[in-house]
């Protein structure tokens, strides 16, 4: 796990990811709770006026009409209507997109929401925060107790942010796409995406500081970095691909070092991605530094991205491992996209045991075993959502999302799991209707046990 990040034999970076052979562990549904996907929350009295109204831009123009215009899934998904229109009154709770291994101290999770409505361009009115969340699974709901707004009043940020000249400084999905935190020493650090970079902030949302991915002295720029412009050269002036950056970051137990995951490869000098696998690079909150080490997370086939990384002990980690697919797959379109099925339906949905201790020489981590979160056994009907399906689904429990972004182990045999349901550009578990933010509770011993 001492490979650099650049410092990699040309036959290592061309090499295919190593043959998977890996056992497929069963998984039972335990819990089920849902936060409505019309979840909203108001902005800090401090914050720009702006700021009431969010989701102006997500059109080619600006929008001030709240709610007056129907949100879709997007041509990869057939431009479904989802039933809920932009832009919208405050600020939405959204999907959550990471989960810190460590709890609060009153037990709640930590929970973080992206960057607003999906990219940089149409996100300077989507305000960054994140929460500490307790879903109740006997009454089915998520409780949010606490949403923490980030800002920058010490001006840690190097760069101009879009709510630049206001008096709170607050940070925007036109600063930062955050995707993933960790709990350390009593702080939180995020990974983000434009950057790539690490973020850190205080428990009440003030940055502490903004750390640029390092690797032989040089970084590692993505496609939004704000150094990057429209004539700058990919794989020669950025290297991590536009929604490439850190989408699972772990901190391992007992350390001060952080391993942050790329949801995406990163480019070669020919500006084409370098292999179908993900590069993990170690970062130390102690020294503040890169430490140098890296190792490779082969893609399964059938797999285009990560979701979220996070170890349950020393060595052994658990990553969510997905497709851009979304809605059950019996619904699948028979030819043309229609309003009564899914063009791209859900079908790569695992989280992955890995384990960190064996990398083999070409510096690819050792998968262990996976489940199916298409294919989650709920012999007591725990769950609370019906799904849309041409097939009998009794008994049987799936999470078709899009984006699957949060997971963490809550202890020996069970782990929590949660979407980024896209506000409101996603749907998967209803055809016509967005997608809610769901957390679900599994029983997994016999994952959490492999070796």
């Amino acid at each position: 796990m001492k490979n650099s990040l650049f410092l990699l034999s040309a036959a290592a970076i061309a090499c295919a990811a190593p043959a998977l052979a890996e056992e497929t562990f069963p998984a039972t549904l335990a819990g089920h709770a849902v936060l409505p996907a019309m979840t909203m929350v108001a902005p800090p009295a401090d914050a720009p006026r702006d700021a009431w109204i969010s989701g102006k831009f997500t059109g080619t123009a600006r929008n001030m009409v709240p709610m007056s215009a129907m949100g879709d899934t997007g041509k990869l998904h057939g431009n479904r209507a989802t039933g809920i229109a932009l832009p919208f009154i405050g600020q939405p709770l959204q999907g959550f997109s990471g989960f810190a291994m460590d709890r609060a101290e009153d037990g709640s999770v930590y929970a973080l929401t992206d960057n607003g409505f999906g990219s940089k361009a149409n996100s300077p009115d989507a305000m960054l925060f994140f929460h500490r969340i307790a879903p109740d699974f006997a009454t089915g709901k998520v409780d949010v107790k606490e949403t923490v707004f980030l800002r920058d009043p010490d001006f840690r940020v190097p760069f101009r942010i879009a709510y630049e000249g206001s008096e709170g400084r607050y940070l925007t999905g036109a600063d930062f796409d955050l995707e993933s935190l960790q709990l350390v020493d009593g702080s939180l650090w995020i990974g983000e995406e434009f950057g790539p970079y690490l973020l850190n902030v205080s428990l009440d949302g003030v940055v502490l500081g903004v750390y640029p991915t390092m690797a032989d002295g040089k970084e590692l720029k993505g496609a939004d970095n704000p150094a990057v412009s429209a004539t700058s050269v990919p794989g020669t002036d950025w290297k991590s691909q536009r929604s490439g950056g850190y989408e699972g970051m772990a901190l391992q137990p007992g350390t001060s070092k952080l391993w942050a995951m790329l949801e995406k490869p990163i480019l070669g000098d020919d500006g084409k991605p370098e292999g179908d696998f993900l590069r993990v690079m170690a970062f130390d909150t102690a020294s503040k530094d890169w430490t140098g080490e890296m190792f490779k997370f082969a893609l399964a086939e059938g797999a285009t991205a990560i979701g979220d990384f996070n170890f349950i002990d020393d060595t052994h980690a658990l990553v969510i491992e997905r497709d851009n697919g979304e809605g059950d797959p019996s619904l699948k379109c028979d030819g043309a996209p229609a309003a009564d099925c899914f063009p791209e339906p859900a079908l790569h949905k695992w989280i992955v045991l890995i384990d960190t201790s064996d990398v083999d020489a070409d510096g690819f981590v050792r998968r262990i075993g996976h489940i199916d979160l298409m294919d989650i056994a709920d012999p007591d009907g725990v769950a609370r959502l019906d799904t849309d399906a041409a097939r009998d689904l009794t008994g049987k429990f799936t999470f078709p999302f899009f984006t699957i972004e949060d997971v963490m182990r809550v202890d020996d045999t069970h782990i929590l799991v949660a979407n980024d349901n896209n506000l409101p550009f996603s749907s998967g578990r209803k055809l016509d209707a967005a997608a809610d933010n769901e957390v679900m509770l599994l029983s997994v011993p016999e994952l959490l046990s492999a070796k």
